[in-house]
């Protein structure tokens, strides 16, 4: 709006928008409408605006990736494991270390054991289990959902990686429109430490139930990685695609 109080509409694009991308290095285009009169405020949005904008985005992004990793397992140096919970403070657990020597060398093994757990979510969606299985597995609508970059190819060994690399994995098992398994981790957990995720699609005539079992998740990370599946994955495929579940 101008001082005299005349309002102007315009839209502001943001192609480059990523977690990876320095937030100075957005490309921000400011544009008006078709059939807006020419204004100084374009000139004004496109440098003032622009760094308030790239401002809020980067405490949006800073948000987000601060949400992801509260309540990781962070390995640290020394064969030492730090728990982070959003629930608790920080506690650490020493590794066993068993070493033997010889004449010529010693080598020493360094593990690290994490206490896991399992369980099972269920969410109905207004869809086909045809069509709630193609999203987990295509990449135009992984992206689409997750609102951020993906790479995924959606078949048996094919690699998953999405939400700007917090998470990702690997398709073990596809049974078309009725069963996709997966290793899936996020990554913050120690090294090579996956879940076992298995999704079953059941058709409910117009609805589709899916099940969700979780096998190996850190018992620290339980009620977090309920809640990312609720949050990023259950209530993000309904808003994007559509699927809320019908209310009686």
């Amino acid at each position: 709006m101008s001082k005299a109080g005349i309002k102007y509409q315009g839209s502001v694009e943001i192609p480059n928008l990523s977690d990876e991308n320095d937030m100075d290095d957005l490309d921000i285009s400011v544009s008006l409408n078709k059939d807006e009169p020419e204004t100084p405020l374009v000139h004004l949005m496109k440098s003032k605006g622009a760094e308030n904008i790239r401002q809020a985005l980067g405490n949006y992004v800073g948000f987000l990736k601060s949400e992801f990793t509260q309540g990781m397992i962070l390995p640290t140096a020394n064969g030492v494991v730090q728990l982070q919970s959003s629930q608790s403070k920080a506690k650490t657990d020493k590794t066993r270390i068993s070493s033997s020597s010889s004449s010529s060398a010693a080598a020493v093994n360094t593990g690290v054991k994490i206490p896991t757990c399992k369980f099972t979510m269920t969410e109905t969606f207004l869809t086909s289990p045809a069509d709630l299985y193609r999203v987990f597995v295509n990449q135009e609508m992984t992206q689409a959902f997750t609102h951020a970059p993906a790479t995924v190819a959606g078949e048996k060994g094919g690699m998953f990686r999405l939400l700007g690399g917090n998470v990702l994995g690997q398709f073990t098992e596809l049974v078309r429109d009725q069963k996709i398994v997966m290793k899936w981790r996020y990554n913050n957990w120690p090294c090579e430490h996956y879940a076992t995720v298995t999704l079953t699609f059941v058709d409910r005539s117009s609805e589709t139930e899916l099940r969700v079992d979780c096998r190996g998740v850190p018992d620290d990370d339980e009620d977090w990685t309920k809640d990312g599946w609720r949050r990023f994955y259950f209530e993000a495929i309904k808003q994007t695609f559509g699927f809320g579940a019908r209310l009686f």
